[in-house]
């Protein structure tokens, strides 16, 4: 009888022991994996830091700077737009004297997931100034002209260049799916002007272009977004829209001329 109340005070042998917690060590493994692939996903289809190489951007960007592409809106259909930096694949005969150091392993994997900027890959930033349908055009002593209308870059151009006079061009007709790229330190940028004689004429097919710049990241003191300056908002600048809506108005407007002369033809014959 004590025997049994005993046993009834015992706990439970069926229960089951509460499950043991892996320790963090174990998880580290797992939490390292999971953190890579995150990062790996965000480089290939949000954002990517890229180094600046090259003055051919100052004051704008310097030397050294990481700026963030935003590399989620193209996957939209988003074309590049007139006044955005961009950053773009060499399109082949611009970059073919630059030796890129050699980086090493830990370099190339931080580079791969997106950690820090492109290692080896031949890229080029630069503004873009005219898009697919425009013409541009900029003459010794001139402004840069896009569809006729004169742009004022005195807010991003480098201090003490002028618009081209190290290289005047134009006129120039940039072919649909493609832009015309310039950089701000125009005496110090090999950009579309010193390319004429590839294939594309100095423009840049748009299936090239990684994406648009929008901040400054590193360094801390010079982080700044990079919006895009008023001078392309101008009216008229886009000549295709503004003569898009007097072409529609007279193809609508052609065949009720035309029935309203087949109607007054057809009077005069009766009467």
């Amino acid at each position: 009888m004590d025997r049994a109340e005993s046993d009834g005070d015992s706990p439970d042998s069926g229960a089951e022991a509460p499950k043991k917690q892996r320790s963090f060590w174990k998880e580290l493994p797992l939490l390292i994996g999971i953190a890579l692939i995150l990062a790996l996903l965000i480089k290939t289809f949000l954002v990517q830091a890229f180094s600046i190489p090259s003055d051919s951007m100052q004051n704008t960007l310097q030397r050294g700077d990481r700026v963030l592409v935003d590399k989620l809106t193209p996957w939209f259909g988003s074309e590049p737009e007139r006044g955005e930096v961009v950053v773009f694949h060499d399109p082949g005969g611009w970059l073919e004297d630059t030796v890129l150091p050699e980086p090493n392993v830990a370099q190339k994997f931080l580079s791969f997931i997106g950690l820090m900027p492109s290692a080896e890959e031949k890229d080029l930033i630069k503004r873009v100034i005219a898009v697919g349908g425009d013409t541009v055009e900029c003459k010794k002593n001139g402004p840069v002209t896009v569809n006729g209308k004169a742009l004022d870059e005195k807010s991003f151009v480098f201090a003490g260049d002028t618009p081209c006079n190290d290289e005047p061009f134009g006129p120039i007709k940039v072919p649909d799916g493609r832009i015309w790229v310039m950089g701000d330190h125009r005496s110090n940028s090999l950009d579309s002007r010193y390319h004429q004689e590839l294939p594309g004429q100095g423009t840049v097919s748009t299936d090239e272009v990684v994406g648009r710049a929008v901040v400054v990241a590193w360094p801390v003191n010079r982080w700044a977004t990079l919006p895009v300056p008023g001078t392309f908002d101008q009216s008229g600048l886009n000549a295709v829209a503004a003569v898009a809506p007097g072409a529609l108005g007279a193809a609508a407007a052609l065949p009720l001329v035309l029935w309203r002369r087949r109607r007054l033809t057809r009077g005069h014959t009766a009467g």
